[in-house]
């Protein structure tokens, strides 16, 4: 029994056999401009898979006849770059810090130099701006913990912070609560002393009882009004910048557990007319002493 007629046939196009709820497919030919282009496509495929890298093997892949490759062009255009730069370099290498600073042209190569390694090495942590997040310095305020003198800068970025560097800068917040140094207590006290110090209100009973404790326990470092010392890494706590956080929470969470961060270190890592440059970049671009 042959299938109903469909009102929609026009007897001319044939059907695929297909048929579902009524909808029949039909065997429409393909248009002839969409088979041109599809044609074109399978013919610069072919060709492409014969002149350019495209097929991998067991031991390598297919070369081309015109033998291209993107990496030894990254190679070549590194190659060049870095002898467009080699004089500008090596006069980095000659000149100290300061006289690069003073030398117009000079601070300039510096600066193009140090943001491009800024981009590559340093934004992960710190940001693109350089304005860091918790955890993280945030280098466009006036706020260093181990100095922001250009010398100061270059330091920490040759041998780092924590960075087990034998010269790297290094200092350590005891755990006061976590290493039962103080009780429970007592760091909620030294809590409120630190809300205090920092010209916020606090609770007056918690912060007379904490002075003693501050005075055996933070003096050393932070100093008896607490302004801190960048010999030591040891943050200013009187003012409003905090690293890890200005909540009280947070403040009983680093007296109580001791926190420190790691900036690695990057000589090695980086040559030291390449250091030079970063150290430039980050004074002259954040708030430098």
């Amino acid at each position: 029994m042959s299938a109903p007629e469909h009102p929609h046939d026009s007897g001319s196009v044939g059907t695929t056999g297909h048929e579902w709820d009524g909808i029949r497919e039909l065997d429409n030919p393909l248009p002839r401009w969409w088979l041109w282009i599809f044609y074109a496509c399978i013919a610069f495929a072919v060709g492409y898979w014969v002149l350019m890298p495209a097929w991998p093997g067991l031991s390598g892949y297919t070369k081309g006849i015109l033998g291209r490759s993107d990496r030894a062009e990254v190679v070549e255009q590194l190659a060049r770059l870095k002898t467009l730069r080699g004089a500008q370099n090596a006069r980095l290498a000659k000149a100290s810090l300061q006289e690069i600073e003073q030398d117009p042209g000079l601070q300039a190569h510096a600066l193009a130099v140090g943001q491009s390694v800024f981009g590559d090495n340093c934004a992960t942590c710190h940001g693109v701006g350089g304005t860091g997040g918790k955890g993280y310095a945030n280098l466009r305020d006036d706020v260093w913990l181990w100095g922001g003198t250009l010398d100061d800068i270059h330091r920490t970025l040759q041998y780092g912070i924590r960075s087990g560097h034998p010269q790297a800068r290094f200092s350590q917040m005891p755990a006061f609560g976590r290493d039962q140094i103080l009780t429970p207590g007592q760091v909620g006290d030294l809590t409120e002393y630190v809300v205090a110090l920092s010209g916020r209100p606090a609770n007056p009973a918690a912060v007379q009882r904490a002075a003693p404790v501050y005075a055996a326990n933070c003096v050393a470092c932070h100093g008896p009004e607490g302004r801190g010392d960048p010999l030591q890494g040891a943050p200013n706590l009187t003012d409003r910048e905090w690293l890890y956080g200005s909540a009280r929470k947070d403040i009983q969470a680093q007296i109580h557990g001791g926190v420190g961060g790691v900036m690695p270190a990057w000589t090695g890592r980086l040559d030291p007319e390449t250091l030079k440059a970063l150290a430039v970049y980050v004074h002259a671009n954040a708030a430098g002493q």
